[in-house]
């Protein structure tokens, strides 16, 4: 039934809908690209002895990175049938597109791996988490949940156990530095590196595209699920972070760690708060008690999916602000969600050259950075309203049509006027 007055939506109307509703998945890539530059750009600790945490430190890392790998999990099941987990022949296409995809990331990763430039870049380890989910597409959301749960309480034990191993090894299974192609011609320390030893630790980020993939095929565009994921993931953020204080500070977890590192005068209690990333983490299980950024604990994995997780619901509630009122307030964000790769490797290319080298005369770190921001911005707003792709998103794209065996299909509906799904 209809109330009076009122025409009813059509099916075309209706989906228009929902996929304004689902632009807060792209915003809410946007705010994850933003917050990654702030972290690559701005300072997260002060410059004094006790490396005193920054608001930017304090606020995005860690959970600008946990959020993208989030919303990559989202993104693949939204690709992959939504609610509905593609089945037989149309899995299997459907593993072959991101299979292909990934390699086109992976290449562009190691191509950046060239750079000189003192930023972790993500790229690699993130298509290297695309092929590892390869398995999990198929999965419905109570497996998927079910499995993450296990995951983040498994791996961050296991990874504990087996880095003191691959660090001992000669040389140590580590890089030291982002990959790059010259590093295939060392496969075993590549991936130690990238599974366990390096600073986007594959095997305990799994997790996070675990639960994107989970969130992704609930019914996103019903006004139930945003609410729900806004207060569940607050819960457990918040949960999380509370019992890693009381282990760390009540139960005395940071003053064994403190004691175990033998330097009274070392900034544990900052790192704790910004970044673990670079720690060995060994030879105390205190270290696996912390929930602090890029630790790859349990309470780190729950506090960050969490806070990615209640991310995600404002943004998909704000798209349906957005569609009630009729007007896009989220374009700008949404617009920048959609060419985080194009933008996230031109951001790269920008800082390496700034590296090492002085600022132009009037320019300050935060002009760099917010120069770059609005940069991003206005080419969000600008490609989304020409509903053009970015370069690097077409190569994905083109290689995920290709691997699905689409492509040609889809030049064809185009020719003919007739619109392929």
């Amino acid at each position: 039934m209809t109330s009076r007055g009122t025409a009813p939506r059509s099916g075309t109307a209706r989906g228009k809908a929902a996929a304004a509703r689902l632009a807060g998945i792209d915003a809410a890539r946007g705010l994850a690209l933003l917050g990654m530059m702030a972290t690559h750009v701005l300072p997260t600790f002060e410059s004094d002895a006790q490396l005193t945490p920054t608001w930017i430190g304090l606020t995005f890392s860690g959970r600008a990175a946990a959020l993208f790998a989030v919303l990559a999990g989202i993104g693949l099941a939204l690709s992959t049938g939504k609610e509905r987990p593609p089945e037989g022949s149309e899995l299997w296409a459907a593993r072959r597109g991101i299979a292909l995809r990934a390699l086109v990331v992976g290449a562009v990763g190691l191509s950046l791996g060239g750079l000189d430039i003192n930023i972790a870049v993500i790229l690699v380890h993130y298509a290297l988490l695309f092929l590892c989910v390869l398995p999990f597409v198929g999965l419905r959301p109570r497996r998927l949940w079910a499995l993450a749960a296990a995951w983040e309480l498994a791996s961050p034990v296991l990874a504990y156990l087996l880095r003191p191993w691959l660090l001992a090894a000669e040389p140590p299974l580590q890089l030291g530095h982002n990959p790059g192609w010259d590093d295939l011609a060392t496969p075993a320390r590549l991936l130690g590196d990238l599974f366990l030893t390096g600073y986007y630790p594959v095997l305990q980020w799994l997790a996070y595209l675990l639960i994107g993939l989970a969130i992704g095929r609930l019914a996103l565009s019903t006004a139930a699920v945003p609410a729900l994921l806004l207060a569940a993931g607050t819960i457990t953020a918040v949960l999380a972070k509370w019992l890693s204080v009381v282990l760390m500070e009540d139960w005395g977890g940071r003053a064994a760690l403190q004691e175990s590192l033998g330097d009274p005068a070392y900034p544990l209690a900052s790192l704790l708060q910004v970044n673990l990333a670079g720690i060995e983490q060994s030879g105390s299980a205190w270290w696996l008690a912390s929930s602090a950024p890029h630790s790859g604990t349990t309470l780190d994995l729950l506090h960050t999916s969490g806070v990615a997780a209640a991310a995600v619901g404002v943004f998909l509630l704000l798209g349906r602000l957005a569609d009630w009122i009729q007007l896009d307030l989220l374009l700008p964000l949404r617009g920048a969600g959609a060419l985080t790769l194009s933008l996230y490797t031109a951001h790269l290319c920008v800082m390496a050259s700034l590296y090492n080298n002085p600022l132009p005369a009037g320019w300050t770190v935060e002009g760099v950075y917010w120069a770059q921001a609005l940069a991003v911005l206005v080419l969000g707003s600008a490609f989304a309203a020409l509903s053009w792709r970015g370069p690097l998103e077409w190569l994905g794209h083109t290689a995920n049509q290709l691997g699905r065996g689409q492509l040609g299909l889809n030049r064809v509906g185009r020719g003919r006027g007739t619109q392929l799904r």
